[in-house]
This record gives structure tokens, sequence and C-alpha cells, in this order.
């Protein structure tokens, strides 16, 4: 055995001398977009399939290797694959500059949300969209609620998001749907709810929206869907970008809704950026200011906006970059809630209005390092600090910090795993509103993705414990398994790369939602309803399941694809935001509407199942540019085990959850000839079938119990919407909403843009009392250099 030893130490001594008696060389380059000439971080450059490295932030990468012949190959997500036969010298350095030409550009669009790195759109295995900073550019959208609008199987509606009928309304309270900002939440602390005009479209690269439970992943709130929203950062070249609109607001269809004189309620604001390498540094800064007189009687918005992102790349530690973003913005407007009557829907109720200043601000340092061997390491930290004053003496401030550590390693064999842990805390002082409160969350998660030849795998699972105050996570995975110290949530997926356009993918993701600050402890009024707290909330779960094709086509020049995806989605425990009589049910009219308001509940089990289907693409038809997006979805909500004699909050026999569209059509569509552009955008929301029943029913009149000597008929009947029944009934076709812009390139660097927003002056709600803006013309003027 000693001699076996001995024999196979010394052939491992020779072998050894031989490999180093041959000369090593080095190959280095750089990796650049053929379109464009922008280095490529993150590209793969692979010498001989054996030995490879990612290329660093500016795009350089070096391997070593030994003299004569070898193979170089290159690879980047969204690109064609790059090989080269190439000669390596002794002791010299041959260089290799790579370009990279794109792909389908459609199917091989870039995107992170749906596994947390960087993956082809047409491998993932959950229904995804992706809006890029072009289209908010053409609409001149100035808050990122108007362009989710637009997006197929998404309704945005007084700030409350809604993926495929997901989610109806809570005035704020808390969301299915979570938003982050480069893959942190942008939720307030006390509401968890999302501010749209908060985020920072001027420094916009894209927006992913996942359909369906994310919990998996992104933890609480992400049971509806997740939208992610990935800042830019600068590129080789310099870019300055500025741009400055004004608009106004067209008379109503109605000329009775008309309170104002002439064309004085208009809109105006200004949007600038800037983004340049300097050294090491890569510099973006932003900016905005809004200022509208409003269509509606009172209500004003004015707001101020900057932002700084920063990274600094080491050069002598490779790999390695730290950064800080930051963002901040100061509004004040008055806050609508209800019309006074449905003769008069831009009045408020009550002839006045919340009026409002709010301080916004977040700062995000971050740590990135991309190890030799492929590994990932990132911690990543934000403080999100929100101060709200208002003239009802019920003003709050809000703090959250969060901090993520997450390891990703991408193997070889298109193997990736990645960890991950979550800490975050909410501090909440709000002493007339609700009180002092604190909040914790404590996760854990792993996610594991293969790509094996033409299937794709996906798996994750994640722990989640959240506290507040006194009330804490007891998980529950059945009747058997149940008040665990923490919640466990899993997914998992499958793509298969079926024909060489054709995808086909299933996924299964269960959601877990722990209950607001805001959704247990409010107490406040709105107009002359008011808004209860609920103690005893309970935390909702649940489960969605998909299975899709995504179908890639050309048609000449133009290039394409057909996405169709079958979904269900289960809740239990599901909280609604209830109108109802929260106190005594007798007595005289306004002892009943003294306790009429709102209160989030647990609302027992519930079901989501329909198709979503879209067609995007792009490419020449002749000599016009043509890009598309367009998407129809059919959604059946039903509550589980709907009895109409006990279940009388919503409208009497309708088995449908309540503020749902069960049927949504989205159309967009852009022409692009020499310097002329021509747009065209559609919507389509059917009627909303159910809706709370106190809003189109007497207050008094239910009630039966009148005090003697009182006769009824003397006693009006009174109603929390006055008008609203007949007024819904006018409107069982649903509404379509259209809009029309065209725009002029008049330079290299010069962009003029005309718009109309709701060309056909469509009166149209997505919630009950809200009636949205008449027809609206806006001029804009643009400067890129």
């Amino acid at each position: 055995m000693i001699k076996n030893v001995k024999y196979i130490l010394t052939g491992v001594f020779f072998y050894t001398c031989e490999i180093y008696a041959q000369t090593l060389g080095v190959v280095k380059g750089v990796v650049r977009d053929k379109s464009n000439n922008e280095s490529l971080p993150g590209a793969v450059v692979v010498l001989d399939k054996a030995k490879g490295v990612s290329a660093d932030i500016e795009g350089v990468f070096y391997i070593s290797s030994t003299e004569g012949s070898h193979t170089l190959e290159c690879d980047l997500v969204g690109y064609k694959k790059y090989s080269e036969t190439i000669i390596i010298k002794p002791n010299d350095t041959t260089v290799v500059d790579i370009l990279l030409g794109n792909g389908n550009q459609l199917l091989d669009e870039v995107v992170i949300s749906a596994g947390k790195f960087e993956q082809k759109l047409s491998d993932v295995t959950v229904s995804m969209d992706v809006i890029k900073a072009a289209l908010i550019e053409n609409k001149a959208s100035q808050s990122l609620d108007i362009i989710m609008n637009q997006v197929p199987g998404v309704v945005v509606s007084d700030g409350q998001a809604s993926i495929r009928g997901g989610s109806g309304y809570s005035y704020g309270a808390g969301t299915r749907v979570l938003m982050l900002v480069d893959e942190m939440p942008m939720i307030s602390a006390d509401a968890a709810d999302i501010k749209w005009n908060y985020l920072p479209l001027e420094n916009l690269e894209q927006v992913e929206v996942i359909k369906g439970a994310s919990s998996a992943l992104f933890g609480s709130s992400a049971m509806n869907g997740v939208v992610n929203m990935r800042t830019a950062y600068a590129k080789d070249k310099p870019q300055t970008t500025f741009s400055i609109f004004g608009a106004t607001y067209d008379a109503p269809q109605q000329l009775k809704y008309k309170w104002w004189n002439g064309t004085s309620q208009r809109q105006k604001g200004i949007n600038f950026s800037h983004s340049q390498k300097i050294k090491n540094w890569d510099v973006v800064l932003g900016g905005h200011y809004f200022n509208d007189d409003g269509y509606r009687y009172l209500e004003t918005e004015k707001r101020e906006r900057f932002n700084v992102n920063l990274r600094y790349n080491f050069k002598k530690i490779q790999g390695l970059s730290i950064g800080l973003n930051t963002n901040m913005m100061e509004t004040e407007g008055g806050l609508f809630f209800l019309w006074h009557n449905s003769d008069s829907v831009y009045i408020p109720q009550g002839l006045n209005i919340q009026k409002f200043k709010n301080q916004r601000i977040n700062v995000d340092p971050f740590i990135t390092y991309f190890s030799k061997k492929g590994g990932k390491y990132s911690l990543r930290s934000r403080y999100y600090l929100t101060n709200n004053t208002n003239d009802k003496n019920q003003g709050s401030r809000a703090e959250l910090y969060y901090n993520e550590f997450q390891y990703q390693k991408r193997f070889k064999n298109n193997f990736t795993m990645t960890y991950g842990a979550v800490y975050m805390e909410q501090q909440v002082i709000a002493d007339s509103l609700y009180g002092r409160h604190t909040g914790k969350n404590y996760a854990g998660y792993a996610q594991f993705d293969y790509k094996y030849k033409k299937l794709t795998t996906s798996v994750g699972i994640r722990g989640e414990y959240n506290r507040i105050d006194t009330s804490y996570t007891r998980g529950y995975v059945n009747s058997k398994i149940n008040n665990l110290p923490f919640q466990p949530v899993f997914r998992a997926g499958v793509n298969y790369h079926l024909f060489e356009y054709t995808f086909l993918r299933a996924s299964y993701g269960q959601g877990y939602r722990f209950p607001t600050i805001a959704e247990k402890y409010v107490s406040t009024s709105v107009s002359a309803l008011k808004v209860y707290p609920n103690q005893n909330l309970q935390p909702e779960r649940g489960w969605s399941a998909e299975i899709g094709v995504k179908q890639g086509f050309q048609i000449l020049n133009f290039k394409g694809y057909l996405d169709i995806a079958g979904f269900w989605t289960e809740y239990q425990d599901m909280v609604e935001f209830t109108f109802d009589i929260y106190g005594p049910k007798t007595g005289l009219f306004y002892l009943d509407q003294e306790h009429a308001g709102f209160k989030s509940q647990n609302v027992g089990g519930a079901q989501i199942n329909g198709v979503d289907a879209s067609v995007t693409g792009t490419g020449k038809m002749g000599p016009v540019n043509v890009t598309t997006l367009v998407g129809y979805t059919f959604t059946n909500p039903t509550y589980l085990g709907f009895d109409t004699n006990k279940d009388t909050l919503g409208l009497e026999g309708v088995n449908i959850l309540k503020y749902r569209n069960r049927h949504l059509f989205k159309s967009d569509l852009q022409l692009d000839y020499k310097k002329l552009s021509v747009g065209w955008s559609v919507r389509y929301y059917s009627y909303m079938e159910n809706i709370d029943r106190r809003f189109v029913q007497s207050i008094l009149h239910e009630y039966n119990d009148i005090p003697a000597g009182v006769n009824w008929d003397n006693i009006p009947s009174t109603y929390v919407l006055p008008g609203l029944k007949s007024y819904r009934t006018q409107r069982v076709g649903g509404d379509w909403v259209h809009d029309l812009r065209i725009s002029y390139q008049v330079s290299k660097e010069l962009k003029a843009s005309f718009i109309v927003n709701n060309v056909g002056n469509a009166e149209y709600c997505l919630r009950p009392g809200d009636v949205r803006p008449p027809r609206m013309f806006l001029v804009q003027l643009m400067v890129r250099i």
C-alpha cells in the first residue's frame, strides 16, 4: 500500500511539473453592446468550455491559460452567444474586444424579479410583464400608477393595486401587491401602502410586474404579485434629459359637473436627470416638480422631488462595489374621498376636504461583491421615513428599517442557488391616528434554479416571522401542523422550451400577509364616515397556480410573442375593507349615521380563477416601426361558501368579490415614421358588479326599531353616497377610455409632444364616489443630450 501511495504521489508531482513547464499567457478584453458600444458588466467569458470569469463593472475580463489555440466564448442574457478561436502566445497578452449583438429583443428581455437574478423573460416560470421607460416617456406619465393601469390584468384604483382581481379597495391600508424599488420594499411603515407619486420616474430603467403569489421570494404583502421598479445607472457616455410640460382640463361631458371658469384648472411640471461615470464613480441625479390645480373642488397637489444614485467600483479589488441611493420628496394638497352627490361628482362630500403636507425620504446604502469563483455577496439596507401632517390634527411619523443579506452562486451547469436573510423594523408615532407601535419582521429564504437543456425549474422556500407589539405570527400549514413560531411559504415552477419560439410554463406559489399597523389600530374620519380599528384582525393566507404558454412569432420584420395563461387563486381569512354600521343599529337616523364607516375584517375564503392573454411586439411594417402591447383578462372572483342569508355586506345575492372588474382590456400602439410618432392607448373596465351594500342603501330604513312617537314618514332617508344607485344602473356596459399622442423629433436633441388623455371625454369610476378626470390636453418638450 505504501508503494502505491509513492507511485501516486510521484505521478502527481511529474504531472504538475509538466503543466507548469508550459508557458502561460493572458487573454484580456472588454465586452460591449454591438449596437451602442456600451460596456456589458456581468457577461460570462469562458475559455475552452472550462475556465470562465465574469466581466467586471467596466465590462473588462482577464483569463490566464497555456499557450496555443483556444476557443473563447461569451454569453449574456438578452444577447446572441459569441464564439471565436484565438491564439495565446507564451508570456504575452492577447487582446480580444467582444461585441455582443441582440437576440430576439422581446423573448430575450432581461428580468430580475422572477428569481432574484438576471434571466431571459422567455425562461421565467411565472407570468410577467415588462414596462420600459420609453412608454412612460411617450405618455408623459407623472406617476407610476397611471402607466400601471395600461398593464394587462392590472388595475390601480385610488392608489390600491390589484392584479388579476386579487385585491379590492382598502383606502390605502394594506396591499396584496408588493412595491419594490431595486428589489427592496417601498411601502410605508404604518399602512404598508404604495405612494406612486413618490417613485422616481425620472431615473427609471424598467418596471417588472409579476402576476401571482410571490411571498416565498419577497415575503408578506406579495400575495397578489410584485411590481419591481429598477432604477438606472450611468452608462459609458454621459447623458442629460430635461422635460417640461403644461396641461389643461377640458370641460366634463356633463357641464353641470364643471365648477371652474374657462380653462383655469391646469397641470404643469419639470423633470430632469443626469448620469455620468467619473473615474470609479457612477453618478445619477434626478429631479421632479409637479403642480396640479385639480379637476375636483379644493383638491390640489404640489410636489418637489430630488434623488441621487451613487456607486463606487473598486479597481484594486475586482468585483467589489459600494453605493448609496436616496430619494426625497415634499407634497402638499387636498384629499378628495367621496362626491357630494351624483349630480355634483367633482364636489367633495360636506364641501370640505383634508388638507395635508407630507415629507418622504429613503436612504439606501449597499455593498456588492462578485468573487472570482462566481459567487455574489450583497448587503442592502433602506431607511424610509414618512412624515404626514394635516388640518385634522391626525399626523403620523413612520420609519421603516430594512436590511437584507444575500448570497448567490451561479454554476457552469446552469444551476443557480440563492440564499438570503431579512430583518425589517417599523416605528410608528401617531398619537391621534394609530397610537404608538413597533413592528418587526424576520425572514430567511432559499431559491434554487436549474436549466437542463430545454427544461428550466425553480423552487423556493421562505420562513416569515412578524410581530406588531404583542401580536405575532402563528404559522399554519394545515389543521395538524399549526401554531408554528414562523409562517412557511413555498413556490415551484417549470418552463419547457418546446419549439424554437414556444415556451410552456406552470407554477405554484403560496401567499401570506400579516395585518398592517393601520389596519389594526387606525381611528379616523373621512368626510362624514369613520374608519374603525380592528385589533383582532388575523393574517390572510393563500396560494395561486397557473399554466401558460409563450409563443414567439415573426410577420415580415415584426417580431413579438403571444402569452396565454390560465390561473387559479384561493385565499383563507381574506381581509376586506368593509363599510357597515359599527354601533347600535336602532334609533334615529343620525345615531346610525354616526356609526357608519369602514373597518378591515376577515371575511373568510375566496376563490379567483380566469384567463390572461396578451400580445407584445415590435418591428418594421414597411417604412413604419410598430410597437404594441395588447391584453385581455377575464376573472371570476367569488366567495367560498357563499350564503345569501348570511353574507349581507355586499349587494344582495351577488357572489362576486367586491370592487372587481371581471373583464379588462388594455391596448397600446406606437407608430414611428422617421421623425414622427403617433400613439393610441385603450382601456376597458367592465361593470363593477359588487360593492358594499351600505353605499346604495338608506342607513335608516333598514331598521324597524323606531322609538315610540316617531313618525317614519317624517324622517328622510339617509344615503352615504346620494344618487349612487341610479348612477350605477346607467353604466352597466362598462367604460372605454382612449388616449392619443403625437410627437415630432425636431432635432437630435429636442422632441415635442402633444397628448390628449381621455380623448372621448368618458365619465368613468374605478370605485364608487370617485369619478376620474375629464379630457386633458398636454404639451411636452423634451431635451436629451
